[in-house]
């Protein structure tokens, strides 16, 4: 008998629009979560801002767009943190305070 969860399909992730992740993939995959804290106590308690593991960032090169090339906000389950968490059962909170899409007018290289 086969274990009860071997038809369960993986996750697709959506690639980054960039050559290459600013971590190794498996290590973003096992640590994002210890890096953005990290970015997060640098920037609020320190006044650090870098862009290396910042979320903004990460939402800038992993935006996912609609059929009207707009990226979707986390409501969405094609969003691109909504992939792997809704596959772990993990919540995500960091929409609660953060936008979960990009600056509009920088994805689409629109100028107002």
């Amino acid at each position: 008998m086969a274990p009860a969860f071997a038809d369960i399909p993986k996750p697709k992730i959506p690639k980054g629009k960039g050559e290459r992740c600013v971590e190794d993939t498996n290590v973003m995959r096992k640590n994002h979560m210890e890096f953005l804290l990290h970015q997060r106590d640098e920037t609020v308690h320190d006044g650090i801002r870098t862009k290396k593991h910042s979320l903004k960032e990460c939402l800038s090169c992993h935006a996912v767009h609609d059929e009207n090339n707009m990226p979707v906000g986390i409501d969405d389950k094609r969003h691109f943190c909504n992939s792997c968490h809704a596959y772990a059962a993990v919540s995500i909170d960091c929409f609660e305070c953060h936008q979960s899409k990009p600056d509009v007018l920088k994805v689409s290289g629109s100028s107002p």
